[in-house]
Formats: C-alpha cells, sequence, structure tokens
C-alpha cells in the first residue's frame, strides 16, 4: 500500500497491425526542426522541463513571503477568515450517484482525454521530503500544522471523518523553485516570494508518451529494434495488439488486485510505466496512453517500409513529430470548442499567427493549479465498459470508479482497451451543475485501496491554490476583464444562483476570498462550452500562448510543407481508434454524442487516413 506522498506524486501517464502506407508527402524526411526533450531549444528556455511556473498575478502568501494562504487560522483577509476547505467541499461540492446529471452533448472522451492532456503540461512536484523539517514528524502519519506538511482539518459534522485535533486529510507542500522562498536564505540570498515547478514541458509535444527527461525516453523506446519504435510489453498482449511495458521497479501502488476483488488468490501485476508518471491512475488514463503508444509504433513501421535507410532514430523522431501534430490538431481543432466555446476561441485564442518570440509559453500556475481542473466535475462515478453492440459489456461490467484507480490488471485480465474506448465514445460525460458538482468516488474514495485513508479531491485542489497563494476569485475576474461581485445580489447575478451566492458568502464572507478553482467551477457555461467566462478566458489565454510561444507549432512555416499540413488535417482522434484497436465503428467527433450530426461510421469508411497513400 502506497503512502500519501506516492499518491500525490501519482495525481497531481504478434499479429500484424493495422498498418497503412505514407504519401509521398511524409516519405521523405521532415523538417529538422526536431524536439528536444526538455524543450531547452524551443524559445529558448520558456516552457522548458523543470522551471517555474509562470504568474500572471502576484502570490498572495500567508506572511507574504512563503506560508500557504490560511497557515495561520487566525488571520483575515479581506476582513474574513478562510473556511476550512473539507468544509467548503461539504457544502457545496457534496453530491450522490443518484443526483449525477449525463451531459446531452459531449462524451466521457471529453473528461478523459482533458486528463490526457494536462499531463502533457503540467506536473507539480511534492516536497521531496514528507517529514517536518523541524522536528521529523511524518506528513503522512500526523496532522501537525508544520512544514512541509500542510494536513486538511476536518469540521464539524463531517460525514466520514470525525473532527479531532489528530483527524485530517493528508496534504504536502508543492516543492519550491530553488532560490524562492525562505530557501534563498540557503544560497546567500534574501527571502523573496515562493514559486513553484513545473517538471514537464509546456508544450503540446507529447511528453505523456515519450517523456520529459533522457534517462526515461530512452527506457520507453525499443533499443534493440531499428525501427524507431516505443517499448511495449513482452509478457501480455490485449487481443494480439500491444500494451504498455511494466515499471522496472516493483512499486506496490498497482498491487490492488486482491484488495480490489477480495479475491487472495488474484494475480498481481506492476504498473505500468510511460511518459508521464500518473499513467495507472485509472483505466480510462490508461487506455489512451496504450492507445498512442500504439499509434507511435504503427507510423515508425509505416515509415521504416518507406524510407529503408532511415535508421531508428531518424524513425523515431520523424514518428514523434507527426503525433505532435496530431495532438495539437486534435486539441485545438476538436477539444478546446467544447470546453472555452465559440467566443473565446475567436476573441482569445484566433487563427495561428505566426510564432512570436516576445509570448512565454510557459504553463501559469493558475492554469495548472485551479483553471485546467474543472473536468474533475465531468467525472462519472463508473467507468463505462461496451461491447460491439453498444451495449454495457456482459462479461466486463462497468466499474465503478473509486475502483477503477490503480488498476492495470483491469487491461491485462478484463478485455483490454476496446471495451473502456468504447465506453469513453458512446457514454456521456458527468455535466457539472451548481448543486451536483463532484461525484463521492472523489470526495470521498479517492484512492482507498492504495492508501489508509481516502482522499477528498475538492479539499486538495483547494488546498494546493492556497499552498501556491493564488489570488481570490475577484482578483482573477478582473484580470480577466470581468465584473467584480461585491456582493450577495451581485454574486447572484454573476452565478444566476441565488441560494448557491448566499451559501459561498456564508462560508467566505466576501466574493475576494473565494478560492480561484471553486469560484471557477461554480460559474455557468459560457454558449457552447464546459466552463463558465472565468474559466474560459484562463483556459484560453494559456492555449493561445503555448501555441504563439511555439517555435516548431506545427503550423509554422518550415516545420511542415503545406502539402504535409493539408495531409495532416485530415487526422482524427476516432480514426486512430480504428487502426489501433477491435473497435469496427465510431462516431467521427469522438468528443461529441451521436447525433443527426456526428453518426456512427465504419471504420472502413472514414475519410481517408493522411498516411494511407504511397507516392
Amino acid at each position: 500500500m502506497g503512502n500519501t506522498c506516492e499518491i500525490y506524486l501519482n495525481i497531481l501517464g504478434h499479429t500484424p497491425q493495422k498498418v497503412c502506407s505514407l504519401p509521398c508527402d511524409f516519405s521523405s524526411s521532415l523538417s529538422k526542426h526536431g524536439r528536444s526533450l526538455f524543450a531547452f531549444r524551443n524559445n529558448p528556455r520558456l516552457g522548458a522541463a523543470n522551471t517555474p511556473f509562470t504568474r500572471w498575478l502576484p502570490p498572495e502568501y500567508d506572511d507574504g513571503i512563503s506560508q500557504p494562504k490560511g497557515w495561520d487560522r487566525n488571520r483575515t483577509f479581506n476582513r474574513f477568515l478562510l473556511p476550512l476547505v473539507r468544509q467548503v467541499s461539504n457544502n457545496i461540492l457534496s453530491t450522490t450517484d443518484a443526483g449525477v446529471v449525463s451531459d446531452r452533448n459531449f462524451t466521457l472522451m471529453v473528461t478523459f482525454f482533458g486528463q490526457w492532456n494536462d499531463h502533457d503540461l503540467s506536473f507539480t512536484p511534492f516536497s521531496p521530503s514528507i517529514r517536518s523539517f523541524s522536528n521529523g514528524v511524518n506528513c503522512d502519519e500526523s496532522c501537525e500544522h508544520t512544514e512541509p506538511c500542510t494536513p486538511i482539518p476536518i469540521p464539524p459534522g463531517d460525514p466520514r471523518l470525525p473532527s479531532r485535533p489528530d483527524s485530517c486529510i493528508p496534504a504536502f507542500r508543492s516543492a519550491p523553485v530553488c532560490g524562492t522562498g525562505y530557501s534563498a536564505y540557503n544560497f546567500g540570498g534574501v527571502s523573496n516570494q515562493r514559486e513553484q515547478i513545473n517538471a514537464l514541458t509546456s508544450f503540446l509535444d507529447l511528453g505523456q508518451v515519450y517523456g520529459s527527461e533522457e534517462k526515461l525516453a530512452l527506457f520507453l523506446r525499443n533499443l534493440s529494434d531499428d525501427g524507431g519504435l516505443m517499448r511495449v510489453n513482452t509478457e501480455f498482449r490485449d487481443n494480439g495488439r500491444e500494451l504498455l511495458p511494466f515499471h522496472p521497479l516493483q512499486v506496490q501502488m498497482c498491487a490492488t488486485h486482491k484488495r480490489v476483488t477480495n479475491n487472495t488468490s488474484a494475480k498481481e501485476i506492476p504498473c505500468f510505466i510511460a511518459g508521464d508518471v500518473r499513467v495507472d491512475e485509472n483505466i480510462a488514463l490508461t487506455s489512451i496512453h496504450t492507445l498512442f503508444v500504439r499509434e507511435h509504433n504503427r507510423l515508425a513501421r509505416a515509415l521504416k517500409g518507406l524510407n529503408s535507410h532511415w535508421d531508428s532514430e531518424t524513425i523515431y523522431q520523424e514518428t514523434r513529430k507527426i503525433m505532435g501534430a496530431y495532438t495539437q490538431l486534435f486539441v485545438f481543432r476538436d477539444y478546446l470548442p467544447h470546453i472555452v466555446g465559440d467566443d473565446a476561441m475567436r476573441r482569445v485564442i484566433g487563427n495561428y499567427r505566426g510564432y512570436d518570440p516576445n509570448v512565454n509559453p510557459s504553463i501559469s500556475n493558475v492554469f495548472a493549479t485551479a483553471a485546467y481542473r474543472f473536468a474533475h466535475l465531468a467525472i462519472q462515478p463508473f467507468v463505462p465498459r461496451v461491447d460491439e453492440n453498444n451495449r454495457d459489456h456482459p462479461q466486463f461490467p462497468s466499474v465503478p470508479l473509486f475502483m477503477a484507480f490503480f488498476t492495470p490488471w483491469r487491461i491485462v485480465f478484463e478485455g483490454g482497451l476496446d471495451p473502456v474506448l468504447r465506453g469513453l465514445l458512446n457514454r456521456p460525460a458527468k455535466l457539472n451543475t451548481q448543486d451536483h458538482m463532484m461525484v463521492d468516488a472523489l470526495r470521498e474514495r479517492l484512492f482507498q485501496f492504495v492508501q489508509h485513508l481516502a482522499l477528498d479531491l475538492g479539499s486538495l485542489n483547494m488546498q494546493r491554490s492556497r499552498d501556491h497563494g493564488l489570488a481570490g476569485y475577484n482578483a482573477w475576474r478582473k484580470f480577466c476583464g470581468l465584473s467584480q461581485p461585491k456582493n450577495q445580489a451581485e454574486l447572484s447575478q454573476v452565478l444566476n444562483n441565488s441560494n448557491l451566492a448566499s451559501k459561498l458568502l456564508q462560508l467566505y464572507g466576501t466574493p475576494d476570498n473565494i478560492d480561484i478553482w471553486l469560484g471557477g467551477v461554480a460559474e455557468p457555461f459560457v454558449q457552447g462550452g464546459r466552463v463558465g467566462p472565468l474559466f474560459a478566458c484562463l483556459i484560453a489565454t494559456q492555449f493561445q500562448r503555448i501555441r504563439q510561444g511555439d517555435r516548431l507549432w506545427h503550423e509554422k512555416p518550415g516545420v511542415f510543407t503545406q502539402r504535409q499540413r493539408n495531409a495532416l488535417v485530415s487526422a482524427r482522434l476516432s480514426k486512430i481508434i480504428c487502426d489501433n484497436t477491435g473497435i469496427t465503428s465510431v462516431p467521427t467527433d469522438a468528443f461529441s454524442l451521436v447525433s443527426n450530426t456526428n453518426r456512427v461510421v465504419r471504420c472502413s469508411n472514414l475519410r481517408g487516413d493522411p498516411h494511407s497513400k504511397k507516392n
């Protein structure tokens, strides 16, 4: 059973394949402007791995330097004490499975593709020590309030946990950037405001597939073959198709088979390994990871067939480059419009205007810590598994969400990818409604089979935003040019919900103090999107900067030829699923439910694969 720090590090990635030939557009050497794993050669260091998150607003720490907001429980902000995050979670976020409302437009693929995409952009390392710096107390076993421990107190009347000084949900601070906060003293400097680290590159470069550091990237490759392939599992296959390799260390995080099934003879397997450490977090995420590794190998084999003179490194890099273009297309063209809506797509993101070296593409603290966590409220209380007739799978039924965490054995022993991916394509996402926000599997049963106390994801999100010193709700509304409600009447108008406004002000006293993540997810959706105006602004702004500050963006002249770009445009996530699974029919748009405008098509009838024609 893993300790809470291990859990945090994971939260917060033969039979012939269907191989198509490549067109002449991709049969000769592509542009040599290759990406480095760390992205040091891009802009040139902006957005590189292991650099600080950027700040769009100054941090607000308890002591102005480093202490999390609310560290001193008697300190007021804007004349009011901050509420306990667990109290906020109980009062605002709680819902029952019976109260869940399903989305009428979008599939669960929206939810889990969003998580998968997030794991390409940000990972915040926690403190390397889980023991108190002052007295050695283990943060995982104590509720003592001492750096780097930030335990979440339990409020009176909690539905699950007793409200006692020795009762809490363990939490840890994010690691500071060296030389920031009070650590500056260790470098002979003066204290300055604490900043946090993004361990990943800020670019859409599929780091969650390939890794963001050299040692891992090399391990993930099949270096015994000259075909530029990714390493795959040598012990198990999925109906003849590839699975991810096992982690070389026998990490106990995924040894959940016996506990989940209550079967002492159940076979345990190690965790899978991928470019991102969170790959095993749930079986839907694992399935998408596996899908893209299969697609890499499919393309690499096709490139090898057309370019026998290419060595393994060339094939690997050219395949990686095409795959990077795919994810950029899928995110901007197919995914983001469903999230931020047409207005933000037009006003904030707009058409590609070329590379601008003066634009900082680095992931912002508020994006990683708050805005891009909106989809936590779009997760159903189960992971659906569907058969080829679009019915619930008779042999491998849908899995309660809390029983799908860190269970790679479900992929190996329970039908593989196809039932899970069919479920993501054909079942609706949860709809975030103001009175039914977060399912109990995330609030009360998060990772209950891999640690001694189940976590509360809503509380963790708010606790982390305070740890990072993120400004409150109104400060970010002002940043986005939105109104800043000052009282209940104005907040009721912004939220279009007087009851929710009243409950929030009973907790926070003033809209200024509302935790940014909570305020963002509480807003009504923008037209056509699945976030409110605040998060639409923050998410669209971040992606606009990612694109414009990327010297290697696929639309930039010289990265691909015009003919190659024209070929790439026909790529679809649904087609990748067709090419790498046993699934034979798919909706054209993987993110939208089947309708008169999004019909199910047979894989053989999908618009031509951009790599299906040869010279």
